[in-house]
């Protein structure tokens, strides 16, 4: 970063650890996987290094019928700016956009904030700067701040960066305890990754008191991945008046993955089961599903000394490893890949044809997880190809898991006989 056009601005008060502090349910086991959407984010971010091509389709709703923008249907019909809340996943070009509006919306005469955009983590707004800095480098009369852990500032220092990037608790403090931001000269704000947001212990009543210290001519940019009621209340309670661009669900449709189940005992059984598949059908790639790290553990081992090319991921890694494998696994340098769920959404790999729920994905109060289930057994059957998913079953609660999942998706899932090489070979046609 050049310092000349780009200053560093960071507070030391806010850790690391206080900004990805998750609310995570009291009934849920730590030695099982509870997936980290903060860390989930970034490593999406990271892996997604280019625009993705996306089949779902874009709704555009308008809160006023009355409002010419009523009945748009594209992007372009909206003519922002406006008040907005999108729905937006990684690689889809969400970043570029809302740094173009705060850099647009910037008079570099003027040396004070005038747009300011909050991120859940500190490595998230640190991200996202990378997006603006690089994108800023030509129009260097800007300058860009970073609100968040790092050297303190002096109560009542007046900032001359005109874009400040940031954590909530410490924009908060800027804003108001230490007087180093006028909110009441923000023009834009943009409030990113919210599902992360109210997921992340304080977070969402600092951001709401942050927005309701700004003006009310100020343009408010709402992003999230995902719309869960909860956001949704959210965003309406931070966001006025609002456009809004969300993606429509796609159809649950998992008629392009062939889906079995295999009866097992215990692990071990599991164990040959799976040997029993690779030795009977060509696998490019498979992706193997564990509910705890310490089974994932026991399983890459075990694959490993069966000669196969075995990467692990699990949740104890920083995000910087996990990008680091999923890329190796990309490559096509391991062809197996044992996770636990950080690896169920958002990463497309061309060569994957097999997947396989060695634990069924089950959620806090022991029911099947089927969301979670369509994510995992959806990194087969992608770009256009036929997918296999097979489910090991090793007890009766297990069983109902998969029977839940079956009266879900409303998709029979056929018993395979793993101890019949004939059978097996027939799946792979």
């Amino acid at each position: 970063m050049a310092t000349n056009s780009w200053a560093l601005a960071v507070d030391k008060q806010e850790s690391t650890t206080d900004s990805v502090s998750l609310n995570i349910s009291p009934f849920t086991c730590h030695s099982c996987l509870v997936e980290d959407k903060a860390a989930q984010s970034l490593l999406n971010k990271m892996i997604h290094t280019s625009l993705v091509n996306t089949t779902n389709q874009v709704e555009v709703l308008q809160r006023d019928p009355k409002s010419p923008l009523y009945s748009v249907k594209t992007f372009e019909e909206l003519r922002l700016p406006q008040n907005l809340i999108a729905q937006s996943q990684s690689g889809t070009g969400k970043t570029a956009a809302f740094a173009l509006a705060m850099l647009s919306h910037v008079d570099p005469a003027n040396k004070w904030t005038q747009c300011l955009c909050i991120a859940p983590t500190y490595e998230l707004a640190l991200q996202t700067g990378k997006v603006i800095e690089q994108m800023g480098k030509f129009y260097p009369e800007v300058k860009l701040a970073y609100a968040i852990r790092g050297n303190k500032l002096d109560r009542g220092t007046k900032l001359q960066e005109q874009i400040v990037i940031g954590t909530p608790g410490t924009v908060l403090d800027w804003c108001s305890k230490l007087k180093i931001i006028d909110p009441k000269k923000i023009s834009v704000f943009v409030l990113d990754e919210a599902d992360v947001m109210i997921a992340t212990q304080g977070h969402q009543d600092q951001s709401i008191r942050i927005q309701r210290m700004l003006p009310n001519e100020c343009q408010m940019l709402l992003f999230s991945a995902t719309f869960e009621d909860s956001v949704w209340k959210f965003a309406e309670r931070v966001v006025p008046d609002p456009n809004i661009i969300k993606l429509k669900r796609e159809e649950e449709t998992l008629d392009t993955i062939k889906q079995y189940y295999v009866l097992c005992n215990d692990k071990d059984e599991k164990f040959t089961a799976l040997c029993n598949i690779y030795g009977a059908i060509t696998i490019a790639q498979a992706m193997i599903f564990c509910h705890t790290r310490r089974t994932a553990g026991w399983l890459s081992a075990e694959l490993t000394k069966e000669g196969h090319v075995v990467a692990l991921l699990s949740g104890e890694m920083t995000v910087e490893q996990r990008a680091a494998i999923i890329e190796r696994f990309r490559e096509g340098k391991e062809k197996v890949l044992v996770t636990t769920n950080v690896c169920s959404r958002g990463i497309d790999v061309e060569q994957v044809s097999v997947v396989i729920n060695f634990d069924l994905p089950i959620d806090k109060d022991g029911n099947a997880d089927n969301e979670t289930y369509l994510h995992r057994i959806g990194r087969t059957g992608r770009f256009g190809k036929r997918g296999l998913a097979v489910n090991m079953i090793d007890s009766k609660h297990s069983m109902n898991i998969l029977n839940q999942i079956e009266e879900h998706f409303n998709k029979k899932i056929n018993k395979l006989d793993t101890d019949d090489l004939d059978e097996i070979e027939k799946i792979s046609n």
